[in-house]
């Protein structure tokens, strides 16, 4: 039989309870006053804690580190944490002690779930860090894991499982991490990352948006520009049109993107790759900001299939617009763009109006539609600017936290230092609609390429056979408004579902093909039923 999806036989006759775009627009919650730093990077670990980190050259955090972990420095210690590990679970905070600055900086998980985490501020430029996701790890550095200065790259994980580090101020390269092979302890010069500077004061190129590509190519996008790029030949074999609209996308000017949902059940083993990026505003902004004039952002979105053979953007317009905002995949393929400002750009004090609604933006649905793309969800009460975070987590929420736009912690500035983290819940929590369960996974959480397996789950009232997808998630590394890694793929199942002697249901289907697909790692499944996804679980693609 042949692999499929959303072609299940509807055997159990549902009537539409609830009509998500119209009647539930999402909830906030606050989950922690404050973690003790702020949390302008943030990474989910396989075992489900959150290590959110800022800088150590900020000064005093409000978290000290546990006695005899003080950094020695040369005239003086310092004994703050500023580093942390948080269960949204519990809601506990662990302080974790890094040695190097980490300020913006980049990363990634490794196959096996530890975080590598690469370059940030002059002692932290080279610095290559790991933290495994295991009870009391702290954080290990290599102090010259990197050839190059990295301060503002960005990462990817490759299909043979080695971490791309692109770009950095200054830096017109690109290298390979950990360095395990000859081939790894070379720079690679990348011309376009200095093409795409709209002045060399201000170059608005800094964290490009890196996607791999189903064809095992590196999408880079710079400013208002994107090329396709063969990394082992360092060879660049595509170039794409310009974005229209003049306007810039990357840090300061600082937009934000998604590779759309891979759909994995149209019985082909490369599907195409469709790029979304949202937001920025326009290349002299940040000029005019640090003059006290703060251009409105924009509200414009292109979507661009980079694997057609002839492409083209596809723009379309938020109904806010929006600088520094976080594109975070959800379980059900939409995508939440949430923090930010309606004026000025990323920088010290340079951005006005927070935008503090998130806009939802349907994937599947087309431009031009009667019901639009966007919907416009509930407000927060706090302002998430510059150095502001957000990331899914499994049971579904999004963690947000972050917004120091301050050069040190400043708590009676116009946007004070926010030490707090939140979780908004998007309009699938917001029902009484039940949620799938996933009970188990078989042969086991450990999944090869290509390989068939069972997803056995309950589901509590009405069952609609014809509406139910599954979606695996890569958690990201976010910071500055990119989700580093950020992936999700809808995979192929056979038609029918099955009833288990226990009366629970089963589905059997299939894994990503290629490691092009999906690299090696750690990936959230999820379940999805009338648009209502499970907790995510945990698995392992080697």
């Amino acid at each position: 039989m042949e692999p499929k999806i959303f072609t299940f036989i509807l055997l159990v006759s549902c009537s539409s309870l609830f009509n998500l775009a119209q009647s539930h627009q999402g909830k906030w919650k606050l989950l922690k006053r404050s973690i003790g730093v702020s949390a302008m990077h943030m990474q989910l670990l396989p075992n489900d804690k959150v290590i959110a980190f800022d800088r150590s050259d900020f000064g005093p955090s409000n978290l000290t580190l546990p006695q005899g972990k003080c950094i020695q420095e040369s005239k003086s210690s310092d004994c703050y944490a500023h580093s942390v590990e948080f269960d949204p679970a519990t809601r506990a905070v662990r302080p974790l002690t890094i040695l190097s600055d980490t300020w913006c900086s980049s990363g990634a998980l490794s196959v096996d779930g530890t975080l590598v985490q690469s370059g940030g501020y002059r002692l932290g430029e080279k610095v290559v860090r790991y933290l495994k996701p295991c009870m009391d790890c702290d954080w290990e550095e290599d102090q010259n894991g990197l050839l190059s200065p990295r301060w503002y790259s960005s990462n990817q994980v490759l299909p043979d499982g080695k971490i791309i580090v692109v770009g950095g101020r200054y830096q017109f390269t690109y290298e390979f991490v950990p360095k395990l092979s000859d081939s790894d302890r070379q720079l690679y010069v990348l011309p376009f990352l200095k093409e795409t500077r709209y002045s060399s004061l201000v170059p608005n190129n800094l964290y490009p948006f890196l996607h791999l590509s189903t064809d095992g190519n590196l999408f880079v996008f710079a400013n208002d520009r994107a090329i396709l790029l063969d990394y082992v030949n360092n060879k660049v074999i595509r170039s794409y049109p310009v974005m229209p609209g003049g306007i810039s996308r990357n840090y300061p000017t600082t937009g934000s993107s998604v590779l759309l949902p891979l759909k994995l059940f149209n019985n082909t083993s490369t599907p195409d790759a469709e790029v979304l990026i949202c937001g920025g505003t326009a290349p002299d902004s940040n000029e005019k900001a640090n003059a006290g004039v703060f251009v409105p952002a924009s509200n414009s979105c292109g979507r661009l299939i980079i694997t057609a053979p002839s492409p083209k953007w596809e723009m379309e317009e938020m109904p806010i617009n929006r600088v520094m905002g976080d594109m975070i995949m959800l379980p059900t393929g939409d995508v939440l763009i949430i923090n930010g400002a309606a004026k000025g750009t990323a920088g010290w004090i340079v951005a006005r109006d927070p935008v503090l609604s998130p806009v939802m933006y349907r994937t599947g649905a087309r431009n031009g539609d009667e019901n639009t793309r966007f919907d416009v969800l509930n407000p927060s009460s706090i302002p998430r600017l510059y150095h502001s975070t957000a990331h899914l987590l499994s049971d579904g929420r999004v963690l947000v936290g972050g917004s120091n736009p301050n050069v040190n912690y400043n708590f009676s500035a116009l946007y004070p230092t926010e030490l707090s983290l939140e979780a908004f819940y998007p309009p699938y929590l917001t029902t009484k609609k039940p949620r799938p369960s996933i009970l188990a996974v078989k042969p086991g959480l450990k999944l090869g390429y290509k390989q068939k397996f069972s997803l056995e789950f309950t589901l509590k009232g009405c069952v609609n056979q014809s509406d139910f997808f599954v979606t695996m998630v890569a958690p990201s590394f976010t910071t500055h408004s990119i989700a580093m890694n950020q992936r999700l793929l809808v995979l192929a199942f056979d038609d029918g579902m099955k009833k288990t002697a226990s009366g629970n249901y089963l589905l059997e289907g299939y894994s990503p093909e290629t490691a092009a697909l999906a690299p090696p790692g750690y990936y959230q499944l999820f379940l999805v039923h009338e648009g209502i996804p499970s907790k995510g679980k945990w698995i392992q693609i080697k």
